[in-house]
């Protein structure tokens, strides 16, 4: 074990055998690779700091082409709840977040609806004659962005080059969670079955199509919806196997499943918080140094500041206005509570903006024009937020 952590320490890649014995480390053996991750962490981020985005929550549209077995945010055209928000809508609650002081528009939505709901395709034409989703997507990131100064952040499942290509002239940054690499939650009765647009290997291509376009994305692991231990690990090396070919992965997240009401996985366990400490150690000590790694605070709100002793250095989004559409039950913390918890933790909490300070400062990916001018305008020589316009 010590020998996998010095190698992990002097930055040498590990291999899935090594990253399958962190991933089973128990009691001391476990104590030492947590403390690793986070002496990790601290070798890229000395300063020890951590950041979140100030944001919005924009789900532009509930409906969906897949199924997953824990979802409640998907409903079906003729389920109560379905909405897909108008320009308006939109508008409103963007004009308010940025009166807020938010920098961050996350555009949240199901995969291609219309291709499930042919009826969602008549919606499409109604709000202005959109061919697609992703065509309704990128009129609202550009209505947002002109309107407000908001930067988008689009997170609407996979996607192909040409829609990219609508996309990424008014997105900062956009993301698509591989969630598991493991063939297994695809069989019946498991969490993926029926959910087309879940296959790695489609997930896989989203991220490599937006790499032919330099744009930045997120994507990360969703835990406890019954993959293995040692399966974490394939979908860490994986997501691995990508930024080392692409390089356009900001960030990684590490995310717990929440079990909710009205699901097939109601009553399945949740991951706790050392199963939580134990996967984001792992994922510091194969991603590296420098990659950005997240886990929420919302969806541990006893324990989550306990999340930075095993090297994460990042919270993603907090609202101060809309909810976790996703996670609705999961109310975010206030800033201010947010600031505390980091503080005692022994860390700094600085706000970015949906483009992590590395993307700002260099040319690792590429912006549009607009995007680039809200950039300058809101970042300081770091990248981060400028000071002045801090908690606005």
């Amino acid at each position: 074990m010590h020998r996998i952590l010095d190698r992990a320490l002097r930055g040498e890649p590990l291999s899935a055998a090594d990253g399958y014995a962190l991933v089973d480390a128990q009691g001391a053996d476990l104590a030492a690779v947590v403390q690793a991750a986070e002496a990790l962490n601290l070798y890229a981020r000395p300063e020890r700091r951590v950041t979140y985005s100030r944001k919005i929550f924009l789900p532009l549209t509930n409906l969906c082409r897949d199924r997953c077995g824990y979802c409640v945010f998907v409903k079906g055209p003729t389920q109560q709840g379905a909405h897909t928000m108008t320009p308006d809508e939109v508008l409103r609650v963007a004009r308010e977040g940025a009166r807020l002081g938010c920098k961050e528009a996350l555009f949240s939505l199901g995969d291609h609806p219309e291709w499930r709901h042919p009826e969602f395709a008549d919606t499409l034409q109604a709000l202005g004659g959109y061919g697609s989703t992703p065509e309704y997507v990128a009129a609202m990131c550009r209505l947002v962005l002109e309107e407000t100064g908001l930067l988008p952040h689009t997170n609407c499942g996979t996607l192909s080059v040409e829609e990219f290509e609508m996309l990424a002239p008014w997105n900062a940054s956009m993301g698509i969670m591989l969630e598991s690499s493991s063939p297994r939650l695809f069989e019946r009765g498991g969490p993926h079955w029926g959910a087309t647009s879940k296959a790695p290997d489609l997930r896989v291509q989203t991220l490599e199509n937006a790499a032919k376009l330099g744009m930045a994305m997120t994507t990360g692991i969703l835990i406890g919806i019954g993959e293995t231990l040692r399966e974490r690990v394939d979908s860490l090396l994986l997501i691995r196997d990508v930024q080392e070919r692409c390089g356009n992965i900001q960030e990684v997240i590490i995310q717990n499943f929440r079990a909710k009401p009205d699901t097939s996985m109601r009553h399945a366990d949740e991951p706790d918080t050392t199963d939580m400490l134990r996967t984001q150690a792992v994922a510091r000590l194969l991603l590296g140094a420098r990659m950005n790694i997240q886990s929420p605070p919302n969806l541990n709100a006893d324990d989550y500041h306990g999340y930075l002793r095993a090297g994460i250095n990042d919270w993603g989004g907090v609202s101060p206005l809309t909810k976790d559409f996703i996670n609705p039950e999961a109310a975010w913390p206030a800033v201010g509570r947010l600031r505390g918890k980091t503080a005692d933790a022994g860390y700094e909490l600085r706000e970015r903006l949906a483009l992590y300070p590395e993307y700002i400062t260099g040319d690792r990916c590429r912006v549009s024009a607009p995007i680039r001018q809200r950039l300058d305008t809101l970042s300081d020589d770091e990248g981060l937020v400028k000071a002045e316009l801090e908690n606005m």
